[in-house]
């Protein structure tokens, strides 16, 4: 499935001739969350990172899916998604074959699913599940695009080393001038957010790159966003998938986004 097909109603109207009670329509149908949850050997954090999806979402009382893609790490990550998938088909399992990439592995998910809202969450558990359905309900109330926000006030990263912290805040600046007015955020490069399909509808993603969440926000569709304040965690375990690959993706990414402009 194409990332910009939207999953569209067939239902027949009635005329107000065939319906005598035309106020009692039947109410709209509650839209479906897709979460992808990337992953590159976390074997360690996957059955606790889905358990605490679960429990923050089942609560709602709406419809979802769960998209674990994983990119071929062979760490026994496998094994214990189909154990989960069968008592929760809710859960899926994606592997990619020679395939890297956090912003791939988005994409991937989100092409193998019909629902209306997208999201992606990390498996390491810096991005607290917990905050999922204040994110839901953001997306309710009618916005396009709701991130979790480092940088948002009452924000926060735990215990980052001060370089680390400067060259987050160095590569957020660069962003600025190509974020469209209006709906200027503090934390795009955030990876914990959803979105519409229906903002992504007209537009070809790059399948290469780590901060997919920069490219929806200047190439998209767009017109509302918001961001949940969060602090970012720590990692529970794995290792980080920063590197010099990330950092020379990020600037093509820049570049791409500076000659579309």
């Amino acid at each position: 499935m194409p990332l910009n097909a939207v999953k569209l109603a067939a239902d027949e109207l009635e005329s107000p001739a065939d319906n005598k009670d035309v106020s009692a329509a039947a109410p709209r149908p509650v839209a479906k969350l897709a979460v992808v949850v990337p992953t590159l050997c976390e074997a360690e954090n996957i059955r606790v990172v889905l358990d605490r999806i679960r429990q923050s979402l089942d609560p709602l009382g709406f419809p979802y899916e769960l998209i674990v893609v994983d990119d071929d790490s062979r760490d026994g990550i496998d094994t214990i998604v189909q154990e989960i998938t069968e008592t929760d088909p809710r859960v899926r399992l994606l592997v990619r074959k020679g395939e890297r990439g956090l912003g791939g592995a988005v994409l991937y998910g989100w092409q193998h699913t019909d629902a209306e809202i997208l999201g992606v969450i990390d498996a390491d558990l810096q991005h607290p599940p917990e905050l999922l359905p204040q994110l839901w309900k953001a997306v309710e109330s009618g916005n396009d695009v709701v991130l979790a926000s480092r940088y948002a006030p009452r924000g926060g990263l735990d215990n980052w080393h001060p370089a680390r912290h400067l060259l987050s805040r160095m590569a957020i600046w660069m962003t600025y001038p190509l974020q469209k007015p209006g709906i200027s955020v503090k934390d795009p490069m955030a990876g914990f957010f959803m979105v519409r399909r229906s903002s992504l509808r007209n537009v070809d993603l790059h399948n290469r790159g780590f901060k997919i969440l920069l490219e929806i926000l200047v190439r998209a569709d767009v017109r509302s966003v918001t961001e949940i304040p969060f602090t970012f965690g720590p990692r529970r375990a794995g290792a980080s998938k920063a590197n010099l690959r990330v950092g020379l993706d990020y600037f093509a990414l820049l570049f791409r986004l500076w000659r579309s402009k």
